[in-house]
Parts: structure tokens; sequence; C-alpha cells
């Protein structure tokens, strides 16, 4: 005879104790772990928009299908906040009921002695009085409960408080992210040595603000970068250190303040954080016209494409006729062999070079479709020259001529708001505490009966952890010696 089939408010309560089981929980947790995975080998945009933009430039069809299925947002997307919020159900579903079971739980009388004890774990018979097992259990810091001649002792019930300080900890975990996630918000800019950043949304190169987070709420400030230093190491080229001197300014109208900002030692704007993610450097250069009128002169942050700073970016100048874009990488220490060509092998500016090709033609700036600022696309241009220059030099092509006048650091500013943080810091603390307490913990149970002048003493330990018979040991040899 088969079983009836679950319909209705059976299925529903079926699949809710299936959904709120420990062992749901743990499979989720496992599964959460897995999906995130994707998240440390492939770059997110929430952390280095720089690298999933070369990802598109280098592969722009397979970064097309990664990103269908949300390889660069793992965080953000459908299938992770799907695990996630299952997880938060389930975890919700299984903790509260049992926390409810255990407050109640708590201030209950100990057990009592079952009517035989000869079958329980460490049974004795030793001569004493009940009174003298009974001070030595409160000595030891059992909770008792003494019912005619028989006393139920318990110890270690606090194992059962820190197994459910985990588990909530893991909920407050879980809300601490979920609370950065929708509330927060995470920007970066790049920022030239001796230019300001002010906290608006233009200012950004990336803005990803949570869903319930109102750009209106960005805090005012402005950060003036000073100076930057960079020191490496000469035999390895590994960075050693980083500073940034920066002048700031919480409001408009209030004073300035100078601070030093390091790798690890970000600025910090109430719940907002300013860290400092990246550098790199910028080429001065002048661009003229066959006239001599000068058509364009900024610094150009170019992006770094190793450890040693060889860099590679674009340079657009909409204005000349024919408009002009120059194709260029920067080299920090310039060298060349045979294999790789002109590259950078020190990061530091010990001889910058500054290689471009020239192209004449449409930089199709006007056609209202988004480009890189850091690639120029050159299918319907015509390359007029090619040179390598150093610092002062100027070279001189058809249509004009370029000079390069120097070299500018920048460095890449992350603005982060995680007002989450703090929680899941707290639940992170608390669910190692309560897991140190569920598994060091020993819960058991000790009882005593007086029988014809004689003590029968026997326990049980949760899950037959050993040290019972050794306790039970010590309290009938203290009794004997007291008798």
């Amino acid at each position: 005879m088969s079983a009836p089939e679950l319909q209705g408010i059976s299925l529903l309560r079926y699949l809710w104790r299936q959904l709120t089981s420990m062992r749901t929980a743990l499979i989720l947790l496992l599964i959460l772990g897995l999906a995130s995975i994707p998240g440390s080998l492939f770059p997110q945009r929430t952390q280095s928009p720089l690298k999933v933009r070369e990802y598109f430039e280098s592969d722009p069809t397979g970064a097309k299908w990664m990103d269908r299925f949300y390889l660069f947002d793992v965080y953000g997307s459908p299938w992770f906040s799907a695990i996630y919020i299952l997880l938060f159900i389930s975890l919700i579903g299984c903790v509260v009921p049992r926390s409810w079971h255990y407050f109640r739980e708590i201030f209950k009388v100990p057990a009592s002695a079952p009517s035989s004890l000869s079958t329980m774990e460490g049974f004795q018979e030793v001569d004493g009085e009940l009174s003298s097992a009974e001070r030595w259990l409160k000595s030891n810091h059992f909770r008792i409960a003494r019912e005619g001649n028989s006393i139920a002792a318990e110890k270690g019930y606090i194992r059962e408080t820190g197994n459910l300080v985990f588990h909530l900890s893991l909920i407050v975990v879980l809300l601490g992210i979920a609370g950065s996630s929708v509330f927060g918000m995470r920007g970066e800019a790049i920022v030239n040595v001796g230019e300001r950043f002010i906290n608006t949304p233009t200012s950004y190169d990336n803005l990803t603000p949570g869903r319930f987070f109102s750009i209106s709420n960005l805090p005012p400030f402005t950060i003036k970068a000073d100076n930057f230093d960079a020191t490496y190491n000469p035999e390895t080229n590994a960075p050693e250190n980083y500073e940034l001197e920066v002048t700031i300014q919480d409001e408009i109208g209030t004073p300035e303040v100078k601070r030093l900002v390091r790798v690890n030692e970000p600025l910090t704007f109430g719940s907002t954080r300013v860290y400092l993610q990246a550098n790199g450097y910028s080429p001065l250069v002048t661009v003229k016209d066959l006239n001599g009128a000068v058509k364009f002169e900024v610094p150009v942050p170019f992006l770094p494409q190793d450890a040693n700073l060889t860099s590679i970016g674009a340079i657009k100048v909409p204005d000349m006729d024919p408009q002009v874009g120059f194709v260029g990488s920067f080299l920090p220490t310039a060298a060349r062999d045979k294999v790789r060509g002109g590259f950078s092998s020190f990061p530091e500016l010990l001889d910058p070079r500054l290689l471009v090709s020239v192209w004449k033609g449409d930089l199709k700036m006007d056609t209202g479709v988004p480009q890189s600022v850091y690639r120029i696309d050159t299918e319907d241009m015509e390359r007029i020259g090619l040179w390598a220059l150093s610092i002062g030099e100027t070279y001189q092509f058809e249509v004009g001529s370029i000079t390069f006048n120097g070299v500018i650091p920048w460095v890449n500013l992350q603005v982060v708001r995680d007002p989450g943080k703090q929680y899941a810091l707290i639940g992170s603390i608390l669910a190692i505490i309560g897991l140190m307490i569920s598994l060091f913990v020993r819960q058991r149970r000790i009882w005593v009966r007086e029988v014809n002048g004689k003590l029968e003493i026997a326990g049980l330990a949760l899950n037959r952890l050993p040290g019972l018979e050794d306790e039970i040991n010590k309290m009938a040899n203290e009794i004997k010696e007291k008798k």
C-alpha cells in the first residue's frame, strides 16, 4: 500500500521542515562557500573594475559570456543571492525554535534520577551521607535538584548555549553582510598627485551603490593628493611601502587637515573609509597643431600591465583637424630585448620613456557610443608616426607635434561604506566563542540516591565524552574520606 501524496498545507509543512533542518543549513553553507570561489578567481566590478575592463578589451566574446553568468559580479548575482537567502531562512528556521526551547529549558531543574542507577555509567555504591554528596556537587559547580532521598545534578549545559550562540552569530554575520550590500556603497577614482577628489558621483570612475543607498547620502568630504611615495625592493622589485600625503576637508567651511594614508591605514569619514588601492603614472604631454596652437595639455593616466608598472594608455585630441590619437606605452625604467621589445625593468622613475604611435582620422567620440579612455579604435584611422620620447623631447608629425613634459604619479582611491561591517565582525567573534564552548565544554549528569544507608552514584555523559567516571570516582573518594 503506497503512502498518500502530500498536498497543500502538508506539502508546505514538509518542505519547510526540510529547509529548516540543520542538515540543509550545512549543505547550503557548503554550497555558498563553493559559489564564492569564482569571486576569488575572476576580478569583480566592485573591487577591480580596471581588470574587468581589460577582460572585455582582450577577449570581448568570452568576457560577454562570463558576464552573462555574473562571473564579474558574483556576490550580486541572482544565483548567489538565492543561495544566500535560502541559507538565511534555513538558519533562522533552524535556530530560532531551538533558542526558544533552550530558554524554556534553562531554568528547569535537572531531570530526576531514573528508577535504576545500576545500568548507568560509572555506577558505584559508597558509604556516606546525602548531604556530603550535595556539598561536593555544589562546590564543583553542578546545578542540583534534591527530592526526597535523591539528588539530580547537571553540569556543562553551557555547551548547548555555545552551540546556539554559534548559530545565532551566523545569522548576525549574514545580516551584517546583507546590510553592507544593501545600504552601503563602493566606488573607485584615479587621482593624480596635485589634484583634488570631491566626493560627488561625477568624481568616480566607478560607483556601485547598494539597492537602498541614496547618492544624496554621500558624505561631503574632499581629498587633495599632495604627495605619493612608493618604496621598492631593489633586488625583487616588490613594493615595500606606499605612503600618500593628503589634505582632507570633512565639509565645506571646516578647516583642512593633513593626513597620511597607507595600504592598511585608510581615511575614515564616519562609516565611510577611503583606501589606497593601487598606483601608476600619468605622462604629462603637450600636443600642438602646425600653427603652434596648444590643443591638449593635461596628465593622462596610463594603466599598469605588470609589477614593474609597464603601462598603456591613449591620448585623444578631437580638437585637431584632422582628429589625432596617440596609442602609448609608458616605461618608468626603460629597457628593451628582442623578445618583449620595450618594457620597464623597475617600477620607479629611473629612466622614463613614452612610446607613442600617432594616428589620424575619426576618433568616433561623437557617435554617442561609450568607449574606453585607455583605448583607441584605429580601424578607420591612419598611422602617421611612431616614436619613443624622453622627458623634454618633442616629436614632429605631419599635422602637429607632441612634447613629453614629465610624469605625475596617480593613486587609485577606493571609497567604501560598510554599515554592517561592525555587526559582521561582532557576529564572527561571537561565533568563534560559541564554537569553542560547544567543542570543549563537557555536558554530563550525575544522580545520587540514598538506599539502605548507602549512596548509589551514577551518571550520563553527552555523546559519551570521556571524564565522567573519573569525576564520579573523585566524588566517591571525597565522600568516603569525610565519613
